[in-house]
């Protein structure tokens, strides 16, 4: 772990506060910082997806289920 300074907006601070109910910066910033990390890992998930050649038919399904 390591402490890093930055500029952040008080207000944007206080509002995520009482959003999130949690009680420090800290928490409030890891939060933020993983709620980043899974959307962008989503957002790299759905556009591989998309290179997939699936034929999938409804009979198939069934047969894999």
């Amino acid at each position: 772990m390591s402490k890093t300074t930055i500029d952040i907006d008080d207000s944007l601070i206080k509002k995520a506060l009482s959003l999130t109910h949690l009680k420090t910066k800290k928490a409030v910033i890891e939060l933020a910082l993983k709620d980043l990390i899974n959307r962008k890992n989503q957002e790299a998930f759905r556009s591989k997806l998309g290179t997939f050649d699936l034929t999938l038919t409804q009979e198939l399904l069934d047969e894999l289920r």
